[in-house]
């Protein structure tokens, strides 16, 4: 489980903010956050992340506290709307990346890999240089490379909001299945209140720096 109990930081960019966060997420659960531009989302996110450090409170995985690791030693990985692949690099050496950077891989890390390309749709499209695909199937991409990182807590920073309509739902559908499948603990941030009503089996929202169950 994800705790965040009294996660506090003081924004002093421009204007002084506090924020105080506090909320519980289970394994295979889908938490979505919404809020309007500047309430604080980026925020919450970079604090569980890691990028930022909180002034006080607490924040734990599974009773272990997180607060004194650095970014790449917490279990979290974090997928955002631009999908940070590759452009000559097929899909399948893509989603390698998240394993290892040089990409020499065992011949399980392999199957993991291509596992991970089925589970996500995309069987048959491992091959194919990722500046030739399409925006949802690049972002299904980065979605596998997420999954094959093995990090129990997926973030997602607004990934499909630059998608289509019809695409974006199917995105957050695969999320959905993603989460039970992987035992993943999955926090949204979404500006579409309707991303949270798709998927999410709790929605909160942030105002004056805090969050606020809806």
């Amino acid at each position: 489980m994800l705790k965040l109990d009294a996660l506090t930081y003081h924004h002093t960019n421009g204007q002084s903010q506090i924020y105080e966060f506090s909320m519980h997420s289970k394994t295979g659960q889908i938490t979505g956050i919404t809020g309007q531009s500047g309430s604080g989302k980026s925020t919450l996110l970079d604090l569980i992340a890691g990028f930022l450090l909180p002034h006080s409170g607490s924040l734990t995985w599974n009773d272990k506290d997180l607060t004194p690791l650095p970014p790449e030693a917490r279990p979290v990985t974090i997928l955002f709307q631009n999908d940070n692949l590759f452009d000559h690099l097929s899909a399948e050496k893509n989603i390698a990346i998240g394993i290892n950077t040089s990409l020499r891989l065992s011949a399980g890390e392999t199957k993991k890999v291509r596992q991970a390309l089925n589970d996500t749709g995309l069987e048959g499209f491992g091959a194919r240089r990722a500046g030739s695909l399409s925006g949802g199937e690049q972002q299904r991409v980065a979605l596998a490379r997420a999954l094959v990182r093995d990090t129990p807590v997926l973030l997602l920073d607004e990934p499909f909001s630059a998608l289509d309509g019809e695409t974006r739902a199917t995105m957050l559908d695969l999320v959905g299945e993603i989460a039970v499948k992987y035992h993943r603990t999955v926090l949204m941030v979404t500006h579409d209140e309707r991303d949270c009503s798709a998927i999410a089996d709790q929605h909160f929202t942030l105002s004056n720096g805090k969050l606020h169950r809806v």
